[in-house]
């Protein structure tokens, strides 16, 4: 038998395989997420994500320093308040001496040159577990905006390189822009949650941060897993709105919207590996049913593959022990 072209030439041993992968991943993908909680010497396992930490910040400054001696350069930064502190107004968002703000400097001056970016949005500052503030039980838009444009500007005076609005409340990103402008943080990015979904995949974060909402869902703020060009509109508005950076999340079930935003701007893309994307390659594994050192390296490789120049991910460290061998 004659073939003119055999494509099986270039997958006949590892080394030519490797030689013309179109897709490889390395530690510069990756975002760390960090959960942290008050108190000293605090390392509580989150129930839904197996051998995953809600640390207090004195451990947390530790994984800090040994995530970038792993060669992890960014973090993304949530923190549990304590219920005497949430309000309805998010007074404890922008509390300079708050934990989010607390961590940021302990971080920034533990490991100067990891990016730190935050997490900006209500829910864990909510007494409703809602991302905005409410009103008449409906999560009001405006008055929402003004209080995270004040977070972002107190992140950014903490010394946050980058903040990350996951919110969803219309026109945040410009009002947030116009707030570092104006307070002098011309060099803080902002990396927007552009097209985040309201998924069913979110349980484990939110038990890691108790911030389920208090009532109803979130369905008329974050997206409908069935619209596409959705997507597309609200990533472009927030590009031009000042977005240094947009998101897609969840990432695994979406990875159509990550490569369709991917086409449709010039600026970097990001998606987030999320909880409950952790949460079942963790239990597949347990019962055997899958490898989950292949699980991980796979899936994630498809979240490149699909556009994602960074990748927000609890498998971080994971990927990168497995990358090095």
């Amino acid at each position: 038998m004659y073939l003119q072209r055999r494509n099986r030439i270039l997958r006949q041993s590892p080394a030519i395989r490797s030689l013309v992968a179109e897709t490889v991943l390395t530690p510069n993908d990756f975002i760390a997420p960090i959960f942290i909680d008050e108190g000293e010497n605090v390392k509580t396992e989150i129930a839904s994500m197996p051998n995953y930490f809600r640390c207090s910040l004195d451990l947390t400054v530790k994984e800090v320093k040994e995530l970038w001696s792993m060669g992890i350069k960014s973090v993304l930064l949530f923190v549990k308040a304590d219920d005497e502190t949430k309000d309805n107004k998010g007074t404890e968002a922008i509390n300079p001496n708050g934990l989010m703000q607390r961590s940021i400097r302990a971080i920034k001056d533990a490991v100067p040159e990891m990016v730190v970016m935050t997490d900006v949005a209500l829910d864990p500052y909510s007494s409703f577990g809602h991302d905005g503030i409410v009103e008449g039980g409906e999560i009001v838009n405006d008055a929402t905006v003004e209080v995270l444009a004040q977070m972002s500007v107190s992140h950014a005076e903490a010394g946050a390189d980058i903040v990350a609005p996951s919110d969803m409340m219309d026109g945040r990103i410009a009002a947030i822009r116009q707030a570092l402008e104006q307070s002098n943080f011309t060099k803080t990015g902002i990396m927007a949650y552009s097209a985040k979904y309201a998924s069913c995949f979110y349980g484990p974060f939110r038990d890691a941060l108790d911030s389920a909402p208090g009532f109803g869902d979130k369905k008329t703020y974050q997206m409908d897993y069935a619209n596409r060009q959705e997507a597309i509109k609200e990533t472009i508005m927030d590009v031009e709105e000042g977005a240094d950076i947009v998101m897609v999340k969840p990432a695994l079930s979406y990875l159509d919207i990550i490569r369709e935003v991917k086409n449709a701007v010039d600026v970097p893309v990001s998606c987030y590996n999320i909880s409950g994307e952790y949460a079942m390659i963790k239990a597949a594994a347990k019962m055997g049913w899958i490898d989950e050192e292949k699980a991980i390296i796979e899936t994630l490789t498809s979240m490149k593959r699909a556009g994602a120049d960074l990748i927000a991910t609890y498998f971080a460290k994971d990927a990168v022990r497995l990358l090095n061998h």
